[in-house]
């Protein structure tokens, strides 16, 4: 695929090419602009297990020791 690139303006709402620019009619362009701010959010998902069935495996145990237990 060859690519070409043009800086443009935009006015009323509609691209301005140079003059020099010449683009067929019903051509597939690609409009880049560079300082818009994104849109939407970011969503971080929590974490899952790839295989629920695997659950088990991290069941908590807890188990009191006596304070002198590091004796």
């Amino acid at each position: 695929m060859k690519v070409t690139t043009y800086e443009a303006t935009v006015e009323n709402g509609q691209v301005r090419l140079p003059e020099d620019a010449h683009i067929p009619d019903h051509t597939r362009v690609y409009v880049v602009v560079p300082s818009a701010e994104p849109v939407g959010r970011v969503r971080i998902a929590s974490p899952h297990l790839a295989h629920p069935e695997d659950a088990a495996d991290f069941v908590k145990q807890v188990e009191e020791v006596p304070d002198d237990a590091h004796v």
